[in-house]
């Protein structure tokens, strides 16, 4: 294979084109985004779109369903020319997209969401039960047991997701593209949700599907398109395709060492240490030491308690008992202020949520955390700039202009930047929740490296990740959760995916309660 863009190829006369993008360049101001990218989307089939963060993915998708305006080329729907104003003219047209980001009014209840501007009346009136029956059967299609009348912001992540999904399935999209539809699912809802995807290309839907999982691709797409720094690089068969291929013309690359050699620490100090720690309802009896140097894994199914256990170690969470010590002393944390003069800092799973500041640019958010660095009284704003500039070069954080939005960044910048402001408080333990949560394989193998270097300079880090080969890959030790318990603490050959799914479903070690993260 060469990196050299080639032709699609053509499904077959049984699947007509629905929608083409022909040529679709994007400017934003004075950056250009797209570079005459064409795609086109065939009936009955499951068409993948791969990149790096930052490659225009996103940009495209929201172009061909009419949330952006294309610069240049045109759209083409069923053989005629089309313009969508906004993203109610897509939908209009049967094109729906159901975004990487949730788009969801937490304040409004599950059926209200499904039929928000689209409400079934009986005369003058709400027709409540019709959309309560409605919802109710959709969320039986998709073996969610969620009540119509639960309010979104009382709904789990994961069940927030499949209401995004239930909301697509319920306008009947003759196109549906799907922006990294199972970042927060968890395996068995994955499962579902590729026998919808299944479902709907029998019946004829065209499907364009997002992911940076290599192996969702080859399970699920007929075809995958590759873009590369806003160009089209090559639209192949899966089949044709071994997912080392893939990865190679997403970043241009081969990916020789995706996780960094790392010495194993032998007999290392304990920097850490958690005695009989419990959260009400969500941790029960927590112990386990973290030594200097090495990299500690939690792993856990969705609601194991990995995350509450976090929380509750750097002040986020009240504790219901138990001890921390630091360096073999007792150490009382009850805030984050707590936990840095601990030396401890957190990177939270929700980047967007409660990680950076969306609306405002890379400075402030590189040094919110550690202002005092940069003065008590008045901010010394060419101290934060050489910082920002040191940042940008240690991180690899690639913006065209730091005076930029973060919310405009790809995922992977995103993410490298809120590494970058975690670091900057010069922390001795680092605790790094979901670190490559929907970020591509060139950006993880980086953050990865980055991880490595940070023990290799003596740092501590505790890992809780829901990928199996990152969790294998980066850690020394792994502590496995069930039910809100520490079932086993595994290391050296007994460090395998089959151990840490016997003690992550309460098969082996300590059995309890169902909780909650």
């Amino acid at each position: 294979m060469t990196d050299a863009a080639v032709h699609a190829v053509n499904p077959g006369p049984d699947r007509p084109v629905r929608l083409s993008g022909r040529q679709i360049s994007k400017s934003f101001g004075p950056a250009q985004v797209l570079f005459d990218v064409s795609i086109d989307l065939h009936a009955g089939e499951v068409h993948a779109l791969l990149g790096e963060n930052g490659a225009g993915k996103s940009t495209l998708v929201k172009i061909l369903s009419g949330y952006h305006q294309p610069t240049g080329g045109e759209l083409v729907l069923d053989n005629a020319s089309v313009s969508f104003a906004d993203s109610e003219a897509g939908e209009k047209h049967g094109v729906i997209l159901i975004h990487q980001e949730l788009n969801l009014a937490e304040q409004l209840t599950v059926e209200e969401n499904i039929f928000l501007g689209r409400e079934i009346k009986r005369g003058w009136f709400l027709d409540k039960a019709a959309m309560r029956a409605e919802t109710a059967r959709l969320m039986d299609q998709l073996q969610c047991d969620i009540d119509p009348r639960t309010r979104i912001r009382d709904l789990p992540v994961s069940d927030r997701q499949m209401v995004e999904i239930a909301k697509a399935l319920s306008k009947k999209a003759d196109i549906l593209i799907l922006d990294e539809p199972t970042a927060v699912l968890t395996g068995r809802e994955v499962d579902i949700l590729f026998d919808q995807i299944r479902r709907l290309r029998e019946q004829g839907v065209a499907i364009l599907y997002i992911s940076h999982k290599l192996d969702e691709i080859k399970t699920l797409a007929d075809r995958v398109t590759v873009l590369r720094d806003g160009r089209h690089i090559v639209t192949q068969p899966v089949a044709d395709l071994e997912k080392d291929d893939m990865a190679r013309l997403m970043v241009g690359r081969d990916i020789r060492q995706m996780f960094p050699e790392r010495a194993v620490p032998d007999h290392a100090d304990v920097v850490l240490s958690v005695r009989g720690l419990s959260v009400t309802g969500a941790v029960r009896d927590a112990s386990f030491d973290l030594r200097r140097g090495e990299v500690l894994g939690f792993a856990g199914i969705v609601g194991a308690g990995r995350t509450a256990l976090m929380e509750a170690i750097i002040g986020l969470r009240d504790r219901e008992s138990g001890e921390i010590a630091r360096n073999g002393a007792p150490v009382s944390i009850r805030s984050l202020q707590d936990a840095k003069k601990c030396g401890i800092a957190y990177l939270t799973k929700d980047r967007k949520g409660s990680g950076l500041l969306l609306n405002m640019d890379m400075r402030p958010n590189l040094t919110l955390l550690a202002l005092e660095k940069f003065g008590r009284i008045l901010i010394d704003r060419k101290a934060e700039e050489a910082a920002l500039e040191k940042a940008i070069e240690a991180f690899d954080i690639r913006a065209a202009d730091p005076k930029t939005k973060v919310g405009d960044f790809s995922g992977g910048n995103q993410q490298k930047l809120l590494l970058a402001k975690v670091m900057e408080t010069d922390p001795d333990i680092v605790i790094i929740d979901e670190p490559t949560r929907g970020i591509d394989i060139g950006t993880k193998s980086q953050i990865y490296h980055f991880i490595g270097d940070l023990t290799n300079r003596g740092k501590s880090v505790i890992l809780l990740s829901s990928e199996m080969p990152e969790m294998l890959g980066l850690s020394d030790r792994i502590a496995v959760m069930a039910a809100g318990h520490i079932t086993g603490i595994l290391e050296g050959n007994d460090r395998n995916e089959h151990e840490i799914m016997r003690h992550a479903t309460g098969i082996s070690g300590k059995q309890g309660v169902s909780v909650h993260e």
